[in-house]
């Protein structure tokens, strides 16, 4: 059984833009922001939600339910760039990352890393 199209039926949004929002809400009242209730628990709370996110969209997948895997990745995306704002980074400095990466096998990849996955 396949499992229904997700329809494409958003606007054009850019994880730059989500980014400057979640840089937007930092310094927000904890009591009225996610974002800036997030931030503010700091490191393991973030590294934390990362981890139940990649859960439930492992779990959404492993289900074949298109609707829930686009919900569950949309969360683990939103809360990597929670993670990226705490370092200080940005999505374009992982866009770089990808680009720098572009044309090289996968496997010469990971062997550059010392085997990592």
């Amino acid at each position: 059984m396949t499992a229904p199209e997700v329809p494409m039926t958003a606007p054009p949004f850019t994880l730059a833009q989500l980014a400057d929002i979640i840089e937007s809400r930092r310094n927000a009242d904890p009591d009225k922001s996610y974002v800036a209730r997030l931030l503010a628990r700091g490191e393991d709370a973030i590294l934390k939600k990362i981890g139940e996110e990649a859960t439930e969209t492992v779990m959404a997948a492993k289900d074949a339910d298109n609707r829930r895997i686009v919900a569950e990745t949309a969360d683990l995306w939103f809360h990597s760039l929670v993670m990226l704002a705490h370092y200080g980074l940005r999505p374009e400095d992982v866009i770089a990352e990808l680009a720098r990466r572009e044309g090289v096998s996968g496997l010469d990849e990971k062997a550059r890393r010392g085997g990592r996955e």
